[in-house]
């Protein structure tokens, strides 16, 4: 496993974070599995959220509390999740008590406080100080460590760190859009939002804010391996993201990785400091996902890969 030093938190956590997306009452027993064999292999953060579970809200948290308590290891753990999902699309909850309302059931659920929280969705309608200032409260209050933001555009987020410094508030220390060598045509999901653009890039590259990269592998479309009509097809099947996966087959064969370990590698080699959010399975696919980390690319290398050169 490989770490980044994480200022927020004062320590380190590893570059790689497990996704708990699938985690609920039915698959508890592969996710205790997958768990154990991510602590193995080195791996300290989890990514979850409010909303992930098999069949309701909530699942996931409640699946890795258990795992928690079971393993006494809660000391070893990054503990992250994300609230402020809406329940139906087109519904709005990115309010002061619909995050207060999400923070409270997952602090509950999970039994121990968030060292990671994200608002899992953004409403620019919305003024950003009470936001702002929810979230100062949790923290002052010990319940959640650091706070961020997951699909918020740079400009969102200047915005409420330029409230936060205004009101010597703690601001935003981390974003967690998509991030994947190949590019989007539109979004997988309402709202979703992606920071592969080169003008995204050159914000995080000049903040030098990190970033948690979600789909940090294009949802499995470096595998090949997905049916014509799967979602994998609409959102990233182009002429360039074809390019850009012979590419990173070409190379993955002069390295002795597949075109994954390859795209994975780009997303962890950028000029500012970042995490792929990956989500295995089973342990096979999480074996094959940190092995993925031998890979080291060289500038031009990346450059290319992205059609760059």
């Amino acid at each position: 496993m490989r770490y980044r030093r994480f200022a927020p938190l004062g320590g380190d956590v590893s570059v790689l974070v497990l996704g708990t997306a699938w985690f609920g009452e039915e698959t508890e027993v592969l996710a205790f599995e997958l768990l154990d064999e991510w602590v193995a292999l080195g791996g300290n953060a989890l990514d979850s959220a409010r909303e992930y579970g098999l069949s309701r809200w909530g699942e996931s948290e409640e699946v890795i509390s258990r795992w928690l308590r079971a393993r006494d290891c809660r000391g070893d753990i990054v503990v992250g999740t994300k609230g402020a999902h809406h329940r139906i699309v087109g519904e709005k909850r990115v309010t002061p008590e619909a995050i207060r309302e999400d923070l409270e059931a997952s602090l509950a659920a999970l039994r121990t406080e968030i060292d990671t929280y994200l608002l899992h969705r953004d409403d620019p309608s919305k003024d950003v100080g009470p936001i702002v200032e929810l979230l100062n409260e949790y923290r002052r209050a010990g319940k959640i460590r650091a706070f961020g933001a997951s699909n918020w555009s740079t400009a969102r987020i200047d915005e409420a760190n330029a409230y936060a410094a205004a009101h010597g508030l703690e601001r935003f220390t981390f974003s967690s859009p998509n991030l994947a060598l190949a590019r989007q045509n539109e979004p997988p999901w309402p709202e979703a939002l992606s920071a592969s653009d080169p003008e995204s890039r050159a914000w995080y590259d000049r903040t030098q804010m990190p970033l948690f990269a979600w789909s940090s592998q294009a949802s499995g479309w470096f595998s090949g391996r997905y049916s014509p009509d799967a979602d994998v097809v609409r959102v990233y099947d182009s002429e360039g993201n074809r390019e850009r996966l012979r590419r990173a087959r070409e190379l993955g064969e002069r390295k002795g990785a597949d075109a994954n370990a390859v795209a994975l590698a780009w997303v962890l080699h950028q000029p500012f400091p970042t995490c792929a959010l990956i989500g295995p399975r089973n342990v096979e696919e999480l074996r094959t996902s940190v092995a993925a980390l031998d890979v080291a690319l060289t500038d031009d290398e990346a450059r290319w890969l992205d059609l760059e050169d």
